[in-house]
């Protein structure tokens, strides 16, 4: 079947891209390994979190982040576009109820109990909020294996907050029945939230155990697909702000995150194909015409006028790193940059230096087509969002989830662009 635009990777930079084409009208297929990054992460977006330390306003700090990192993919990008990148997914998945703006980034915390800049979150976050301090009351369940709020709220009591705020933290656990289950994981407290006896219980024993004026931290597993409705619920019913903290993964946020954007695609007559391997393209010189997708039964090929590469990086196999130190990007074979010579050093020793692999990835023109060795565009269609792109070091900047959107947004309109 022929489409307009083939996207390969169902990650937060694929989806992006899929569903701002699709929208526009064109016909547009996903086509992917897995689920992509989402279920690894926070639904929350990153954009620009440090610089030499914690950013107060990506808006005013990425002109000069970028000035100083000219092989980052930010400095292919507008602040303007990534502006327009964060109120487009505001607006389209509103059932998330996202807040946030460019211009401050919220401190949120974290599991481990760092305060964390984040530029846009979930309304079922944003109670969290550090930066004017508070009191908060941390809830843990017993079973819950992915999330210890004793060791976060011993950590945040000791976060540097800006303008001297100061935090309060204490932990109230929980031991709702489990049946027979003595170990439960994220998704499945998400499902029990979802029952409304299961809140009732917690609700009975958690309403008499709090103080007034305390902020109350769950982890995030306040529902699947009625997020929304039980954290509206419980703040009614408890009478004290909630708001969620990511656990480790899999991420609820995450799925939630997925599940919206794949349902948007759909409902935009966009096709999504999970489980099949882009391993080769049809191309006749610098123009593809087709990709070949390993699938169960045999190779299949789907046709398209423009393509796009949201694969990912090393965790998610859009890279490779072999036995012998060679890293080859894998559904194309592009050329790749910041990769180190076989003699160079593989570790630093610094526990938190920076490995020398970290920025490997495909170059990208200002339309983020990928560039071959010579610096010229591989392909004139293909165009490449995401951590596949190289140059960025989203763990130390604090910028996965942005820089995927803001990418994914990016290629499609440069898609557009040259369609219209």
């Amino acid at each position: 079947m022929n489409y307009d635009v083939v996207v390969i990777g169902a990650g937060l930079a694929g989806l992006t891209a899929a569903l701002r084409l699709a929208e526009q009208g064109q016909r547009v297929l996903v086509v992917a390994k897995g689920v992509g990054g989402t279920h690894l992460a926070p639904a929350a977006i990153d954009v620009l979190g440090y610089i030499d330390g914690p950013v107060e306003s990506p808006a005013q700090a990425l002109p000069r982040f970028a000035a100083a990192h000219p092989e980052h993919p930010y400095r292919r990008l507008s602040v303007e576009l990534i502006r327009s990148s964060l109120g487009w997914l505001r607006d389209r998945l509103a059932e998330l109820g996202y807040q946030g703006r460019l211009e401050e980034n919220f401190l949120l915390p974290t599991a481990v109990g760092v305060a964390k800049p984040t530029v846009l979150v979930p309304e079922t976050m944003a109670a969290g909020d550090l930066r004017a301090g508070g009191r908060f009351v941390f809830v843990g369940l017993r079973g819950l294996k992915d999330f210890y709020p004793a060791y976060l709220a011993d950590n945040l009591v000791r976060a540097a907050l800006p303008g001297g705020a100061s935090v309060s933290a204490r932990t109230v656990e929980l031991a709702p029945p489990l049946g027979d289950e003595g170990d439960v994981t994220s998704v499945g407290f998400a499902r029990r939230f979802e029952q409304p006896e299961f809140r009732d219980m917690v609700v009975r024993e958690l309403e008499q155990r709090l103080v007034p004026g305390e902020i109350v931290g769950f982890p995030a597993v306040l529902g699947l697909r009625h997020a929304r409705e039980v954290w509206q619920e419980l703040e009614t019913r408890l009478r004290h702000p909630v708001f969620e903290v990511p656990t480790l993964p899999p991420s609820v946020g995450g799925i939630r995150l997925f599940e919206s954007m794949t349902a948007a695609l759909r409902r935009e007559g966009a096709r999504v194909v999970v489980g099949s391997t882009v391993s080769g393209a049809e191309h006749d010189g610098k123009r593809l015409g087709g990709v070949v997708a390993q699938t169960a039964g045999r190779p299949r090929t789907y046709r398209a006028r423009s393509f796009v590469l949201a694969s990912g990086g090393f965790a998610s196999g859009g890279l490779q790193l072999d036995s012998y130190g060679r890293v080859r990007e894998t559904a194309f074979d592009l050329a790749l940059v910041g990769v180190p010579s076989p003699d160079a050093p593989r570790f630093e020793p610094g526990y938190f230096d920076e490995h020398p692999i970290a920025r490997a990835g495909v170059a990208a023109d200002d339309e983020l087509r990928p560039l071959d060795a010579e610096g010229a565009p591989a392909f004139e269609n293909l165009h490449v969002a995401g951590a596949t792109l190289a140059g960025a070091a989203p763990w130390r900047e604090a910028s996965g989830n942005g820089l995927s959107l803001a990418t994914g947004y990016a290629a499609a309109s440069a898609i557009l662009e040259r369609t219209s």
